[in-house]
């Protein structure tokens, strides 16, 4: 038995906490985005609305359950979900305090505290957004969902591509010439359609965590959806794939050309590989030179690429069909063409890139359609990936289907030729433009260069050990990554940063996510500790351990829907929604600086070799993501080159040290245990 204290409670006397509670310990391997949980140490229903005293309660620790996976229909499965909780007020602002606290000069936090104070206090303003909150969750399958989409993605105007949109690379592939290049690309959609079996049956299995089923909505909306720009909100369409009119095609954009090849015979049969790779071969014969890339003008503003999507359609009836096929499309399959020779220690960013933005105008990005939300890419260097539009999903399905569609490429192999069958040609989609698009596009190539220069991506493979260490020495690989990002940006910046880490709230139904805030007191005690000559080792590692376990700790009260961002963000809204001025607490200076993530970062957990990047989430940030493997670790560090403060490749280097630094310190106080 492992006996945990957890410190004493005190806010302004909302609360008083002064046990312990005695927790199994289970060996778990906390691989965060699929849902891995170890027992939340402030647990579900601790705090009772409006209740002074959180009274002592026991939960048993959950070892996470990757497999075995059970089937069961989609709609059954769902319907047995428990819907979101709203945290109860006092807790989220107890915990809020607790969150700024760090990041706050003396002044700035007692003022903070006031402005708090007066907004949870009893019948007051927090009190009564409360309680619409907690009305809204009752008449709605999900209290966050149809917000988040909104608020996160939809409503947002700035361009999908670098500022929403990630990147996966797979592992870079050898193609000795382009029949290689196709015959993956053939292998790789026969993949996905094999994934697609599962998804149109409504018989994907169901992930599993702390053995209780995970939310599997996202997983059937990556297929055959896409997003639609509007005027002042997008949206989104998703046609399922399990209708009797369900689309049976995908998109082939090849040197900005557009082709609709369908993939499954009348009888319902998919293509064969051989089948599939005549088809890839008659789309590059059918496209030797570049066309204009009308794609491009889905990487604009919001606003301007709405406008252009309107003026497509009013053109000429020609176009609104493309654009009809296109978003019909079960995905679209990128054939990108060579770019420039990268030097070899360059070639891991060049690929992260290539997944994110395309290379810009002169390279691949106008052989995109960034509105999709699959975007299958097959350079014919070996540059190949996905890129995938937000707002439908996070990274568990994405991965999951990942994992499912190169594993098949492997098994298949060298598939022995079959005797050709005569197939009609790909139909080419040919957008009619006029002089004001034509403009249009010029102006989307200026824009997206300019976005594509400034962003700065350092992808690297941190070899001398993975999760492998961290596990041996009782720690959470997710936590030890995690401060360690602490300790490099405290090392060059000497102050701590609010850091955002994406947690999973698909316990819940329709749950998406909320957020692990990794910047604690207990973080930016470690980091001082470290720049400390006067500490001892011992000493250090204490707090080492220390600052892992309140990591540990936010991320199982994150993944039971018990922190704070998300329910701040519904409190906000409902004033909003309810004709109020924006409260107080909203327009804090400490609101501001607690949103402002100088380190968004998330875990993306393959099987493969993937590496997963994205953009910083503000203009002086870093955006941080990271695979972490047996014995090593994929990074990808993003920055922007117009900030003065901020350079990729110099974190990627303090990163690296700290990490050292921490491993020979477990190593000091525990021996080497590999």
């Amino acid at each position: 038995m492992q006996r945990i204290t957890v410190d004493t409670y005190r806010y302004k006397g909302y609360l008083s906490f002064e046990d312990s509670l005695t927790l199994r310990t289970v060996p778990v391997e906390d691989d965060l985005i699929q849902g891995a949980a170890m027992l939340s140490v402030v647990a579900r229903n601790f705090f009772k609305q409006g209740a002074v005293t959180a009274t002592k309660m026991t939960k048993p620790a959950q070892a996470p359950t990757k497999a075995p996976m059970i089937m069961k229909s989609y709609l059954s499965h769902q319907s047995t979900l428990p819907k979101l909780p709203v945290p109860p007020l006092q807790q989220t602002l107890y915990k809020y305090l607790l969150a700024v606290q760090p990041l706050l000069s003396e002044d700035e936090y007692t003022n903070t505290k006031q402005i708090v104070d007066k907004f949870g206090k009893p019948g007051g303003l927090g009190e009564r957004l409360q309680m619409k909150l907690w009305q809204r969750a009752q008449k709605t399958e999900s209290w966050l969902s149809e917000w988040w989409l909104h608020a996160a993605y939809l409503d947002i105007r700035s361009p999908v591509v670098i500022n929403s949109t990630p990147g996966i690379a797979f592992p870079l592939q050898d193609f000795a010439d382009q029949k290689e290049q196709l015959r993956f690309a053939s292998k790789l959609i026969a993949g996905v359609l094999d994934y697609k079996v599962m998804v149109d049956s409504e018989n994907l299995p169901i992930d599993m965590m702390g053995g209780q089923p995970l939310c599997m909505d996202q997983y059937y909306k990556i297929l055959s959806s896409c997003r639609i720009p509007g005027p002042k909100r997008d949206s989104v369409v998703v046609y399922p794939g399990n209708k009797a009119n369900a689309p049976k095609h995908i998109i082939v954009i090849h040197n900005n050309h557009f082709f609709t090849l369908d993939v499954y015979y009348p009888s319902g049969k998919p293509l064969g590989i051989d089948e599939l790779f005549a088809q890839l071969e008659k789309i590059i014969n059918m496209s030797p030179k570049r066309a204009r890339p009308v794609g491009i003008l889905t990487t604009e503003h919001r606003n301007t690429w709405g406008k252009a999507y309107r003026k497509l359609k009013k053109l000429d009836k020609a176009n609104k069909k493309i654009l009809k096929e296109i978003e019909r499309s079960i995905f679209v399959l990128c054939l990108d063409e060579h770019t420039d020779n990268i030097p070899l220690d360059q070639r891991l960013s060049e690929l992260a890139c290539q997944m994110l933005h395309g290379g810009g105008s002169t390279k691949n990005s106008g052989n995109r359609w960034a509105d999709k939300t699959l975007q299958f890419i097959v350079g014919t260097e070996g540059n190949c990936g996905i890129s995938y539009e937000h707002a439908q999903a996070e990274g568990p399905p994405l991965i999951s289907l990942l994992d499912h569609s190169l594993t098949f490429v492997e098994k298949v192999g060298n598939v022995p030729k079959s005797a050709p069958i005569n197939l009609p040609d790909p139909k080419r989609l040919e957008f009619k433009v006029n002089e004001e698009l034509l403009q249009d596009i010029e102006i989307a190539e200026r824009h997206l260069d300019m976005i594509v220069d400034d962003l700065q991506v350092h992808a690297f493979q941190f070899q001398p050990f993975g999760k492998n260490m961290p596990k041996a020495n009782r720690m959470s690989p997710d936590a030890f990554i995690q401060v360690a990002l602490q300790l490099a940006y405290y090392r060059i910046y000497s102050q701590p940063a609010a850091t955002y880490e994406s947690a999973s709230l698909r316990r819940y139904r329709l749950g998406r996510t909320d957020t692990i805030r990794s910047c604690t007191t207990d973080s930016v005690n470690f980091c001082k500790a470290m720049l400390n000559e006067k500490k001892t080792p011992s000493e250090k590692y204490r707090l080492l351990r220390k600052a892992v376990e309140a990591h540990k700790t936010y991320t199982n009260e994150a993944l039971f829907g018990d922190v704070i961002d998300r329910h701040l963000l519904g409190l906000k809204l409902t004033a909003i929604e309810s004709g109020l001025n924006v409260p107080e607490i909203f327009v804090d200076q400490a609101y501001q600086t607690a949103m402002h993530f100088k380190l968004s970062t998330s875990q993306v957990p393959s099987k493969f070799d993937l590496v997963m990047g994205y953009a910083p989430d503000v203009p002086d940030g870093y955006g941080v993501c990271y695979n972490p493997r047996e014995t090593h670790t994929n990074f990808v560090l993003s920055a922007f080159n117009t900030s003065p403060e901020t350079d990729a490749q110099k974190l990627a280097t303090s990163l690296a040290a700290s990490l050292m630094e921490m491993q020979q310190l477990t190593i000091q106080n525990e021996g080497s245990k590999l």
